[in-house]
């Protein structure tokens, strides 16, 4: 077997007298495949009529995105406002609703200090027939004339006071704390499930039927006092909350970093209530009551609730 040896180089090469023509031939180009694209993007980057496109383009693209965000947006809606209901605009002026809006409105006004319409005005009679003027028995001694000036100024007094107890138990003259303790009792009222369980199907069944060799699901325990706890009612009074603080920061609040944060912290305590609700309730009756009365769109509930 013979060995193969290279050949040695030549004197020549090694002492570098070959001109340099001979060494520089090459098939291919003098610059490398990286070289000749980074020099296409530096003529290109050169190019005004390039460079316009290219911001025509980005404008073209940024412009697009505006429309699809405020599309999306529109179409979630209001994340924590919402849509404007009568049960809504009743919490923020402290009125009755409209008879025909809800099955449990009532046109009663709503008072001050725990009174209700029928307990003031008993007290103003009581009142009233307390303070009355005395009738003299001897009526030979008696003067007419004084006693109906007496009972002119009697009943004078008695309006003077009407008005000033109609004032003073005005939730239109109370503070926000106040209307928001009186709004609390209304969402119970208007979402409890001892007054809507009369009026509201129950949820529908799950699609797991039970086995007949299990024994009957215990009986529910009965509700001793008005529902406070469930999801619907605990939804209610944290947007009856939110509204109050919403406009707060609208208005005189604009550098309220605080009260900001905690309308962000009530928002998605409120999210996170109303996809238990639809979760459980499976968008039976009672989730798409307390969503049309609250006026709340898709975006209480769904995605990622981001406050400006």
């Amino acid at each position: 077997m013979s060995a193969v040896f290279a050949p040695a180089p030549s004197p020549a090469l090694l002492h570098g007298t070959v001109p340099w023509p001979l060494l520089a031939l090459r098939p291919f180009s003098a610059s490398s495949v990286d070289q000749a694209s980074s020099q296409a993007q530096k003529r290109k980057h050169r190019d005004p009529y390039a460079l316009a496109q290219a911001r025509q383009r980005k404008a073209a693209n940024l412009a697009r995105q505006e429309v699809l965000k405020k599309e999306r947006e529109a179409a979630l809606g209001d994340p924590v406002k919402g849509v404007l209901t009568p049960f809504l605009e009743s919490l923020d002026n402290t009125t009755p609703v409209a008879p025909t809006s809800t099955p449990d409105a009532t046109n009663e006004p709503y008072l001050n200090y725990f009174l209700t319409p029928s307990q003031l005005q008993a007290s103003l009679d009581k009142s009233f027939s307390l303070t009355q003027p005395l009738v003299r028995t001897d009526r030979g001694a008696a003067d007419p004339a004084a006693e109906a000036a007496a009972v002119r100024l009697h009943h004078a007094r008695h309006a003077n006071a009407q008005v000033a107890m109609a004032r003073i138990a005005s939730l239109a003259n109370s503070n926000n704390k106040d209307r928001t303790r009186v709004n609390i009792q209304r969402c119970i009222a208007t979402f409890g499930r001892h007054s809507t369980d009369a009026h509201l199907a129950p949820r529908p069944p799950a699609n797991v039927p039970r086995s007949a060799a299990l024994p009957p699901a215990p009986a529910k325990t009965p509700r001793a006092g008005p529902d406070t706890g469930s999801a619907e009612v605990q939804a209610a009074i944290l947007t009856a909350k939110i509204r109050v603080l919403a406009r707060h920061l609208d208005t005189v609040g604009r550098r309220d970093k605080a009260n900001k944060r905690n309308l962000t912290l009530l928002v998605h305590r409120r999210q996170k209530l109303l996809r238990y609700l639809r979760r459980k309730e499976r968008g039976g009756d009672r989730w798409r009551h307390t969503v049309e009365t609250l006026g709340l769109t898709d975006g209480a509930w769904k995605g990622e609730i981001s406050l400006p």
